[in-house]
């Protein structure tokens, strides 16, 4: 569904949803670039502040990215945004059963720096 032309028009889905008091505490504004961190990695990425998430939450519910060498998904790669792979640590497990765990990493955020 990525790779469709009709499926990914529209705005940007790939956005980081950030509580408007943690936005606001780090100079951040709807729509601006943020760098998104943890052990494993970082990423940088749209904001988008919403108060659907708790303060001292951030979502990345579109984060699949497609922008590796040799994906072969043109339009994918164009519209999918970043991948939460970058900052997910694959030793971080669900202890309960084992498996990846892909919430409740922590992060930090910060404005990111202009390139």
């Amino acid at each position: 569904m990525h790779n469709s032309r009709r499926l990914v028009k529209g705005r940007p889905r790939c956005t980081l949803l950030v509580h408007p008091d943690d936005a606001a505490r780090r100079g951040l504004a709807d729509g601006d670039i943020a760098r998104l961190s943890s052990a494993a990695g970082a990423i940088d990425v749209p904001v988008e502040v919403t108060d659907s998430v708790m303060r001292g939450v951030v979502s990345l519910p579109h984060g699949w990215g497609h922008h590796r060498d040799g994906t072969q998904l043109r339009v994918a790669a164009a519209h999918a945004g970043v991948s939460a792979n970058d900052v997910t640590d694959e030793r971080f497990l669900d202890e309960l059963t084992g498996t990846a765990a892909l919430s409740g990493l922590a992060v930090e955020l910060q404005p990111a720096v202009p390139s």
